[in-house]
């Protein structure tokens, strides 16, 4: 018999080869849309724990002075060291000198550079001594005098941009044009861990830095032949003491490789939230036309039984049909995964995120994953549909094309409440997140995670109900469609009750696009209209100067700090604030483990007249900070306590003086300080805005006239701008969600298309006994009606109960579960459209088939 079973099977895929190519189409796009999730995933993470290369590689020891940061690598030392005082000491065979100052980078034409995934742009000084040199010129020459800088390859290739070509560089206090000198790679890759680097003359670099002259932050040592690494180390820490911190060039190339991998794997996590859509619904796809499949050819596989198959050997042949299709499908799809991981990437680079500095990936995980889950639902997809065919008579079998056997409800039950009890797990599991964990975006990460899980299983319980639905509206709209057109309304009527899993199949498919845009939508408009509420109730500013480049987070880049002075000389204008921003580590003695925040600076004068904080806390003096009332909360911590904190100057011992709140998230959303104390934590603190009150736009732009890189806009542009880095995983999602939307409308195509395929000969017999061919389109809109009805409400459902438990669990305000008055009109007329507009064609060719032609019709 199995000689015959390979037969039989080669005939089936010969004599249904349409809709086989379909389902293999559907199968295929939908392994796809899993190998290209999931390639991304992974070239995010090599992007961001990314590169391996280093530029310590040739270093034996480093010494950087004063202390550095045990829990970030990569923060620089908050002392200063001469390379002349220990470039002479015994085991030293040379020195140089490094500093690294965050800068911009843009283009002749003034669009940004945006740094490798993650990373940041960093101005660094050329090492000379090919003892130390860690760079490879791959084109041009080094810099040779100021104003001339080398470049890493993938800063070239985002830009665009070769020897000879200018560059604009906004350092902390000024903006410079640069000169192109050459292009250099780093132990073979592109970028470093770090991100991308400018290299200048040392001496270019030493003054962005604000170093004095012969100072550095840290310097790179090669020790001499005979002397180990270890022994520099430990002669140097013994000489040097604690003016500075020592150590060897390996273990700060593992420290920071391991911390890269950490933030990799978190990175690669939030895709892979993301991701996890695009995989439910291809996987969804694939099961949902395969099962479509294999029901049309119930009648012929009943047949088998009639003439000697055994149940078994109908189930084997049901299962190597799915083998081959899978099969095929994961090979098509796995390969067209790396064009849409391109894809992808190039959407994401647009919005600053750019992990084109990794390759496509072609380890196991990103091939064979992809393929085994196509082979893995393809067979899940056969196995009840081949049990139920092979449990079916010849007699069952000629009547399968007019009814279908009444469906049971108990099973269904039973399973959707399975289904149902682990998605309510979920949720369970985001409400102790919620109780156990502090406030931040931790917290509001993990919980919507568990909430995402715990919908999309809710969603599959209901396609599993979906059938139990069916009846009961069709009924309903066949009472509709009786008082329209009698006849057609009562035959419509009559086809949609007698074949519920047929209906409830396209159902299942447009519940889930419909699911999809609604929740993007509830999403984006409670964010963006809580952004601009809260923006217009803290920022009492009427302009903003911004730049025009975005950080690798999507937020403007930072300013230079001339920007403010030549505001503040514009017509008109009676107030400016420039906002200074950086990062320090709470340290304080009875601080349980290390606290990182954000420290907004702002000049205390008149702050009121551009910033409207909650509290109103009361201007600030050298050495006080004011702390938002969640930092408090969390910390424990009280008015008049005194903290110590670490920033890039070292420690410095704060009282806090006051509590606010920062409703809006985006001017000082932790901490607040006075411009002194910011100098003192950090000399080159970023500026991220200048809020100005007064004046006009023109009057503001000829102000600016000549400062490259910076723009004027007004409170509603800047709020939207600057929530841009806080939106981002929601611009995210569009992406994929769109590539989803398009494989489900795809999948509910043909899932209709063979729908109604399958019922040409049941057209045609209507055709002999009277019915017109637009009567019988009208029977095919009735259940597109019924399909547009079930797949809307029950979408629109899961989006609102997703938003609403998303606000119950998290807490935030962004996330307000009132859609507006249009949302559900319009997204029930876009379902309508699509509906109709993928039933109408195969409508059309099934009812103008001739009747003895269809007669023969299976």
């Amino acid at each position: 018999m199995g000689n015959a079973l390979w037969l039989i099977a080669r005939r089936s895929f010969a004599d249904g080869w349409v809709r086989l190519t379909a389902t293999l189409l559907a199968a295929l796009g939908s392994v796809a849309l899993i190998a290209g999730s999931l390639q991304f995933a992974l070239r995010t993470q090599d992007a961001v724990s990314g590169s391996d290369a280093s530029e310590y590689h040739r270093a034996d020891v480093l010494v950087r002075g004063g202390t550095a940061d045990p829990d970030d690598p990569y923060a620089p030392s908050d002392g200063r060291i001469r390379a002349d005082a220990i470039a002479s000491r015994p085991g030293v065979a040379a020195a140089a000198g490094d500093a690294a100052v965050p800068v911009t980078a843009a283009r002749p034409d003034g669009k940004p550079i945006t740094a490798s995934a993650e990373g940041r742009t960093l101005l660094r000084p050329w090492v000379a001594d090919p003892r130390l040199n860690p760079y490879r010129l791959e084109d041009g020459r080094a810099p040779a005098a100021d104003g001339e800088v080398v470049i890493v390859r993938h800063m070239a290739r985002a830009g665009k941009l070769r020897p000879g070509d200018t560059l604009t560089l906004t350092l902390p206090r000024e903006t410079r044009r640069m000169r192109v000198a050459g292009i250099v790679t780093v132990q073979g890759r592109d970028a470093v861990a770090a991100g991308d680097l400018v290299l200048a003359p040392p001496e270019t670099a030493r003054r962005a830095a604000m170093l004095p002259p012969g100072s550095w932050q840290s310097v790179w040592l090669k020790a001499a032949p005979g002397t180990s690494a270890e022994r520099l180390r430990a002669e140097l820490a013994g000489y040097l003491g604690g003016a500075a911190t020592v150590s060897t060039a390996e273990s700060v190339r593992r420290a920071q490789a391991g911390a890269a991998a950490s933030e990799g794997a978190s990175v690669a996590g939030v895709i892979g939230m993301l991701a996890s859509v695009a995989i439910f619904v291809g996987l969804f796809v694939v099961a949902n036309t395969f099962g479509t499949l294999v029901r049309q050819r119930t009648r012929r596989l009943a047949l088998l039984g009639a003439i000697g198959a055994t149940p078994r050997q109908v189930e084997r042949l049901i299962r190597l049909e799915a083998l081959v299709l899978g099969a095929i499908a994961s090979a098509g799809g796995v390969a067209a995964g790396f064009p849409m991981s391109a894809l992808v990437t190039r959407l994401f680079a647009r919005d600053g995120f750019d992990v084109s500095a990794a390759g496509p990936q072609f380890g196991w995980v990103a091939l064979g994953v992809p393929a085994a889950a196509g082979i893995a639902v393809t067979q899940a997809a056969a196995w009840r549909a081949a049990r139920r065919a092979a449990g079916i008579s010849p007699v069952q079998a000629l009547r399968s094309t007019v009814a279908e056997p009444r469906e049971r409800r108990l099973p269904r039950v039973l399973a959707a409440s399975a289904i149902l009890l682990g998605a309510g797990f979920w949720f369970a599991l985001g409400v102790a997140v919620r109780a156990d964990d502090p406030p931040g975006q931790d917290r509001t990460f993990a919980v919507s995670l568990m909430v995402l899980l715990g919908s999309l299983a809710a969603m599959t319980a209901l396609a599993v109900l979906t059938p139990l639905f069916v009846r009961p509206l069709g009924g309903l709209v066949g009472r509709v469609g009786t008082l329209v057109s009698a006849e057609t309304g009562w035959l419509a009527h009559a086809a949609i009750t007698r074949s519920p899993r047929r209906v409830s199949s396209a159902a299942s498919s447009l519940m889930l696009g419909v699911a999809l845009v609604s929740s993007v939508a509830l999403v984006t408009l409670s964010v963006h209209d809580r952004f601009e509420e809260a923006g217009r109730e803290v920022m009492a500013a009427e302009h903003a100067v911004a730049a025009t480049a975005r950080t690798a987070e999507g937020a403007p880049a930072p300013l230079s700090r001339d920007v403010a002075a030549r505001i503040a000389t514009a017509p008109g204008v009676s107030r400016t604030a420039a906002l200074t921003r950086t990062e320090v580590k709470l340290v304080s003695a009875e601080e349980p483990e290390p606290f990182r925040f954000l420290i907004t600076g702002a000049e205390q004068t008149g702050l009121r007249d551009v910033l409207q904080l909650g509290g109103r806390p009361r201007a600030l003096r050298p050495g006080q900070i004011a702390l938002s009332s969640n930092v408090m909360k969390e910390r424990g911590l009280r008015r008049g306590q005194q903290i110590v904190v670490r920033g890039a100057q070292g420690r410095t011992a704060l009282t806090v003086a006051d509590a606010y709140h920062d409703p809006s998230h985006l001017f000082a959303e932790q901490a607040l300080v006075a411009p002194a104390t910011m100098d003192a934590l950090d000399a080159n603190a970023a500026t991220q805005v200048v809020l100005v009150r007064g004046g006009t736009p023109d009057a503001l732009a000829r102000a600016l006239a000549g400062a490259p890189g910076v723009r004027v806009l007004d409170r509603d542009a800047y709020v939207s701008e600057a929530s841009a880095s806080l939106t981002r995983a929601l611009r995210a999602t569009y992406g994929f969600v769109g590539m989803a939307l398009l494989l489900a409308l795809f999948g509910m195509a043909t899932t209709v298309s063979m729908s109604i395929t399958e019922r040409t000969r049941e057209f045609g017999l209507l055709g002999a006994v009277g019915a017109t061919v637009r009567q019988i389109r009208s029977i095919v809109r009735w259940e597109a009606a019924t399909v547009v009805v079930l797949g809307t409400v029950l979408g629109f459902a899961v989006a609102l109960g997703t938003l609403t438990l998303l606000h119950v669990t998290t807490g935030s305000s962004f996330l307000r579960p009132i859609p507006p008055w249009w949302l559900l009109p319009l997204v029930a007329a876009g379902a309508a459209t699509a509906t109709l507009a993928i039933s109408s064609l195969p409508g059309r060719r099934a009812a103008a088939v001739p009747v003895l032609t269809a007669a023969k019709t299976e």
